[in-house]
């Protein structure tokens, strides 16, 4: 009886299938709102569908992503927003059903052979993102329901909250909708959204921060079906020293004696109305639309860094091809024709991200979408503050200078995030020339006035610096054929590097073991150790003057231990740029043919062993209590949080209850300097340094002087009654870092047998010396773990609170 109920049910719905098979697309369609465009659209509001008429099949499209709203969460990532990566696409019919299909832009070839293209094609897999029931067919167009599409997960949310360790979540359909009114349709995109329900744990702790209901995230995804740019654009190739960003490919195609791998400049087309004219007109500009949400005065500052660029396109020979405005009324800023720079709003300050949208198969940016964090500001203020003292009687005058430099920082970072979405990259090396690009990470340019004040006057550059020219010319410039074009490209990078500009990226300056000495973020001035100097007279003023005084009347009492830490840690990044130092070599980009030619030099130069030997110096230095311990006066003035506040993430990690922890300070600090020094790639280089030249410092070295500094140094100042105590947190923080690092596993057997050395020497040193708890106690712990690891829990080093973005 069941079965045969089944049946039944069955029978039906294949009848109804035929009848909706039977029905004319125009008949499907009378009672909906059209929206003819890209691929004609039809709302239908009633049932909260979105139907598309798709007529072209087998041409391939752009697909793109996008978050109308975000999550919130700086840690997680959904922002408000926030782009996918473009991807290439087609919709083919098979039998009753079409399918949305993403083609495989990762390796292709490029040979006028059709069938030599098909069989890369045919190599490698392509990814069929969507399936859906042809409703009719009429005149080559073939009618389906979309909604299923959008209703997914097409962003990646379910991954971003899973690789965040926020738990397993999914899209629940009864809860989520395609958001019909807001379909819209033009000639070259069709633009589609809807409201995704994801279900989940809800105890991940960047949830508890941001969301109402953790186990109930709702999002709006944005789908940007756009039509392929028009044929005309000009590929260029990428090279290595330019400063651009590429993106690459397999090229089957290539003669044998070359590489397969082909990468392209990414850029923004921009053609002259005069091509044989040194400086023209534009048929296109590029233009930029700033969030209509961003309140004054930052709107005003991020206007003004934004529209730097438009000098170095000057430069480059464009005419008025490059603008900055205010993002017209009603206007969707998802809209994949329109340029954005986003004002976004997260929970905590965080990072501020610049996202070139480019066509896959050429490197063409099609949109550029700019993420600005609105906290990183106040956080600048906040530090402004704190280091000026601002709030003392009559100080207008710093508060204004507070946020004139807060305000200064606006702009750089505008003109900074835009720069990536121009097609540039980072440049780490350019704070050697002072105010050499938008595309480093600067550090504020802190200094003591004459009476031995600190002066925060033109801590931030104003406008491009010179490489911010190169890159624009090198990427943009028009010089003629491919062969005019290679030749004027090598003359640029030649004439940059006789100009004294260094390029140093991503790959060789994140990293903390990273090698390369202009590699460095957050830093300024052309000799670190000066710089370091200078930091640490300014540091050292800022704490003599921390009070009550650096916070405003309205700010809780224990807000400053909050503003404590970046003052306290202010020589944090000039001191990973003495690290770089250590084991440090100066190398260049380039490519077989620059070396050969002279334009480059192969290899990589060591750093000097005195320049090596003064930077191990101070950072040594910076671990002892002379420079860790807080004055008195300072100590006094910091108050717990007041009742209905609590430490943050921005705080030093505590184990005195409410009370301000100064051990804890002074074992954040330890364990950052420390973990520069101790750390395994640093000391690997240091000990092959060492065997190829004896003159330069090894790993053996580095370690003494750290012991010599710490453990055993012969006594703290006399003059600072918890100088011991201070130091011998540090120490503790220093053989946590050496036996965590053992255990890291990451040492060469050399290095790793270096160290085991010094530490059982250390441990029968400290075994020798008088009666002390913490030195016997600490030899006891060596001795234990050499013999048996596994007998020992070892300690995790304390939390450094974030520091970056600054």
């Amino acid at each position: 009886m069941a079965s045969l109920r089944k049946l039944g049910l069955v029978c039906v719905f294949g009848l109804l299938s035929a009848a909706l098979q039977a029905a004319t697309l125009a008949e499907l369609t009378k009672q909906l709102e059209a929206q003819p465009g890209f691929i004609d659209a039809w709302r239908d509001s009633a049932k909260g569908r979105v139907l598309l008429s798709v007529s072209k099949l087998d041409q391939p499209f752009l697909l793109l992503s996008s978050l109308p709203s975000g999550l919130g969460s700086n840690d997680v990532g959904l922002d408000r927003g926030q782009p996918g990566e473009a991807r290439l696409v087609h919709f083919e019919k098979r039998g009753a059903k079409l399918l949305l299909v993403q083609e495989n832009t990762r390796f292709r070839a490029s040979a006028s052979n059709p069938a030599e293209r098909a069989s890369v094609v045919e190599a490698f897999a392509a990814s069929v993102l969507w399936s859906g029931e042809i409703l009719a067919s009429e005149a080559g167009s073939h009618l389906v329901d979309f909604s299923s599409f959008l209703l997914a997960d097409r962003h990646g949310i379910a991954s971003r909250l899973r690789d965040s360790r926020q738990g397993a979540y999914r899209v629940d359909e009864k809860r989520s909708a395609v958001l019909v009114e807001q379909s819209k349709n033009f000639p070259a995109n069709t633009e589609l959204e809807s409201l995704l329900t994801f279900d989940g744990p809800g105890d991940g702790n960047f949830i508890r921060d941001v969301a109402m209901e953790g186990t109930s995230l709702t999002l709006r995804q944005h789908i940007s079906l756009i039509k392929l740019p028009e044929p005309g654009f000009q590929p260029r190739a990428y090279h290595p020293a330019s400063g651009g960003i590429d993106i690459s490919h397999a090229d089957f195609s290539t003669p044998l004696g070359q590489s397969l791998h082909v990468a392209w400049q990414i850029r923004h087309r921009l053609e002259k109305t005069e091509p044989s004219a040194a400086v023209s007109a534009v048929k296109k500009p590029i233009v930029y639309y700033l969030d209509r949400g961003t309140p004054e005065p930052v709107r005003s500052a991020l206007l003004d860094g934004a529209r730097w660029w438009a000098t170095a396109f000057e430069k480059a020979g464009f005419k008025d091809a490059y603008r900055v405005e205010l993002l017209p009324e009603g206007v969707d800023p998802m809209d994949a024709r329109y340029n954005v720079i986003q004002w976004v709003h997260r929970a905590t300050r965080g990072w501020s991200y610049g996202a070139p949208i480019a066509d896959p198969r050429t490197g063409e940016i099609i949109k550029g979408v700019v993420m600005l964090g609105s906290q990183r500001v106040r956080q600048d203020i906040l530090i402004a503050e704190s280091l000026l003292a601002a709030y003392a009687k009559g100080g207008e005058a710093k508060q204004k200078q507070a946020l004139d430099m807060a305000l200064a920082r606006l702009r750089q970072l505008s003109a900074h995030e835009v720069g990536h979405t121009l097609g540039f990259s980072h440049n780490f090396a350019a704070s050697r020339a002072g105010n050499g690009s938008v595309m480093d990470y600067p550090h504020p340019l802190v200094k003591l006035d004459a009476a031995g004040n600190v002066d925060l006057r033109d801590a931030y550059g104003d406008g491009l610096g010179p490489w911010d020219d190169f890159i624009v010319q090198h990427a943009y410039g028009q010089f003629g054929s491919a062969a005019e074009e290679s030749g004027a490209l090598a003359r640029l990078r030649a004439q940059a590097k006789a100009r004294g500009l260094r390029y140093v990226g991503d790959s060789d300056s994140r990293s903390p073991g990273s090698q390369h000495p202009d590699g460095v973020l957050w830093d300024f001035g052309a000799d670190s150790i000066k710089t370091w100097d200078q930091v640490m007279a300014v540091r050292q003023r800022a704490l003599q003057t921390f009070s009550i005084d650096v916070l405003p009347a309205e700010r809780q009492l224990g807000e400053l231990e909050a503003r404590l830490v970046p003052v306290y840690l202010l020589h944090r990044y000039q001191g990973e740029a003495l690290a770089h130092l250590l084991g440090g070599a100066e190398f260049e980009y380039g490519l077989a043919g620059d070396a050969r030619a002279g334009a480059v030099r192969a290899g990589a130069k060591p750093v000097a062993a005195a320049v090596q030997r003064q930077a191990l110096a101070r950072l040594t230095a910076a671990l002892q209590a002379e420079n860790l311990s807080l004055p008195a006066a300072l100590l006094e003035q910091l108050s717990p949080p007041s009742e209905g506040y609590e430490r943050g993430r921005e705080y030093f990690p505590n184990r005195m209850s409410t009370q301000f922890d100064p051990l804890s300070a002074t074992q954040s600090a330890a364990a950052h300097f420390g973990s520069l020094l101790l750390n395994a790639e640093r000391l690997n280089r240091l000990a092959w340094q060492h065997a190829r030249d004896a003159a330069q410092p090894g790993a053996g070295e580095v370690i003494d002087q750290l012991l010599q500094a710490t453990w055993k140094r012969s006594s703290a100042p006399k003059n600072q009654p918890t100088a011991q105590a201070v130091q011998t947190a540090v120490n503790w923080v220093m053989v946590d870092a050496m036996l965590g690092l053992l255990d890291g596993g990451r040492l060469h057997a050399g290095v790793d047998a270096e160290l085991r050395q010094r530490l059982r020497e250390l441990a029968e040193w400290l075994r020798k010396q008088p009666s002390d708890a913490s030195r016997k106690a600490a030899a006891e712990l060596i001795q234990s773990y050499l013999a048996n690891p596994q007998t020992v829990k070892l300690r995790r080093l304390p939390q450094v609170p974030p520091g970056a973005p600054i």
